[in-house]
């Protein structure tokens, strides 16, 4: 016979293993074993004992209370309980506590009924409370009682470990024979050899700004990894959240560089980390990399997480009247692409689309690239090679299609342009890998067709200086400021905590970022 405390409260373990577990109930007879004794006691003295479950056993609605009669040892017990049972005497205390309990007992229909001492034959049964039972006649009258007994599942931990096991060894393979993929179109050559080694040493520089990113990223309450906007293998979005959402926030959709082959969400980790600081809710969209999926499907998974974004983010706090759209270095050029795309769709009156180029409040493009003609050459020399880049954007024939800036050349392209939002680019004067021309000439493409378009230089930096070693440096960061100042405009309340933030802490020493400038592949 099992004795178990009549008046039980859950305690910070419980709570604690709970929310390890995410679970939303608590396999409470679990923990009654670790925190109550197990009294094993002879039938003669203790005939059945009364257990109260705990109200988070269950639902709200569901809340009940139960009556436990334990059978006698011939009841089909456990052998090992009745060799026990019967060689073992309980302590005086307990027995004293279920003698108490046994006095009387509510049936199911409210009256008392008395349970002898000597009553060993009585059967297994469960009630629920009187009250209880009356309150909610209505929904379980049609419902038959069952005799069964409750079977423990396996703590939902480790369902979602091992799915996260095996979904880690998808990944690998995929990733494993997408490599031997692309070895195949890049071959033996000196200049990208060169560049992978200078990246891998790149890296191994920033690493300690690396892993307190990636230590937010993976651990952080504020982050939600990996929500699904589609049906192919890398249609995933992360979304970082502001500490209090107390109010609809703005939206900043940021789809991520990486020369249209190494792209990923968790790029914008620490770009995310930085504006929810903000108060401004950041969906990093993933896409197709080469050789997964070329330069259309790299656009069409961009323009599915913008659709999903603008129809789903004001279930997570979002603010559908304050939507941004932002690209860095590659996922500039993707991301301008399926701007200009749903612009001449919209001026040519296309339905069957799920989203609007006026649900943007405007467009931020850092470092990109926005005429691929002019291009390949440059990208050839850098060791992106003229075969695997023209692999990449489906053959030369395609790249005016691809083009935003040869796009505007199109006579349609004007009623396309008065849809646009207004368009901010931004670049540094000394970076090698996206020359400043690029956004220099599309701005002016812009403004010469009457779009609202500006252009932000900065003087003296790098490809990756904005987007990555002036974060980690910490302090005052005129990229940042000059976006949250953009998104905050017209909020008085917004800008006025904005000028009350502190200071950002450094990451990354100051000798590791000057030594990562140099070796930067970028």
């Amino acid at each position: 016979n099992l004795c178990f405390k009549k008046s039980a409260r859950i305690s910070t373990f419980d709570n604690l293993a709970g929310i390890i577990w995410g679970r939303k109930y608590y396999y409470y007879i679990f923990f009654s074993f670790i925190q109550n004794p197990l009294c094993l006691g002879s039938p003669e003295r203790t005939s059945h004992s009364s257990l109260r479950i705990p109200p988070l056993l269950f639902p709200v609605q569901e809340r009940v209370s139960f009556q436990l009669l334990l059978p006698q040892p011939s009841a089909r017990l456990p052998t090992a309980l009745m060799a026990v049972s019967t060689s073992s005497s309980p302590p005086p205390a307990i027995l004293q506590a279920a003698d108490r309990r046994r006095a009387v007992s509510p049936s199911s229909s409210g009256s008392v009924t008395k349970v002898a001492d000597d009553e060993t034959d009585t059967k297994t049964l469960l009630s629920r409370d009187a009250n209880l039972v009356s309150a909610q006649h209505h929904h379980h009258q049609q419902q038959p009682r069952r005799r069964t007994v409750a079977k423990l599942r396996r703590p939902q931990r480790q369902k979602s470990f091992r799915q996260d096991i095996g979904h880690a060894a998808c990944e690998t393979y995929l990733v494993t024979r997408l490599a031997i993929k692309l070895l195949r179109y890049l071959g033996l050559g000196y200049r990208w050899i060169t560049r992978l080694a200078a990246l891998a040493l790149y890296a191994m520089l920033l690493m300690p700004g690396f892993l307190q990113v990636a230590y937010y990223y993976y651990f952080s309450s504020q982050v939600r990894r990996s929500i699904t906007y589609g049906d192919q293998p890398r249609n995933r979005l992360d979304l970082h959240f502001p500490a209090n959402i107390d109010e609809p926030k703005p939206v900043v959709i940021f789809v991520t560089g990486g020369a249209w082959i190494i792209g990923y969400k968790a790029w914008g980790a620490f770009l995310g980390k930085q504006l929810a600081e903000r108060d401004i809710i950041v969906a990093c969209i993933d896409y197709r990399n080469f050789p997964q999926g070329t330069i259309s499907d790299m656009v069409t998974d961009a323009s599915e997480g913008i659709s999903f974004i603008c129809s789903n983010i004001s279930a997570y706090g979002g603010d559908p009247d304050r939507i941004y759209l932002m690209g860095q270095s590659a996922g500039a050029h993707i991301s301008s692409c399926a701007l200009l795309d749903q612009a001449f769709k919209e001026a040519k009156g296309e339905k069957g689309t799920c989203w609007s180029v006026s649900q943007m409040k405007a467009y931020f493009g850092l470092s990109g690239g926005y005429n691929l003609l002019k291009l390949v050459d440059h990208f050839h020399n850098r060791g992106l090679y003229r075969s695997l880049f023209l692999s990449i954007m489906e053959g030369e024939e395609s790249l005016p299609k691809f083009s935003p800036e040869v796009k505007l050349k199109d006579p349609s392209a004007k009623a396309a342009v008065c849809h646009l939002p207004p368009i901010v680019l931004f670049h540094g004067t000394a970076d090698r890998s996206m020359p400043p021309c690029a956004s220099e000439d599309f701005v002016d493409a812009l403004q010469s067709l009457g779009a609202k378009a500006e252009l932000v230089l900065y003087k003296g930096k790098t490809h990756t200086d904005l987007f990555l070693q002036d974060p980690l440096r910490g302090g005052k960061d005129d990229l940042f400021e000059h976006i949250v100042a953009a998104i905050h405009a017209g909020d008085a309340e917004a800008l006025a905590k904005d000028a009350k933030a502190p200071a950002r802490r450094r990451l990354v020493p100051e000798v590791l970022l000057r030594l990562a400038g140099h070796i930067s592949p970028f």
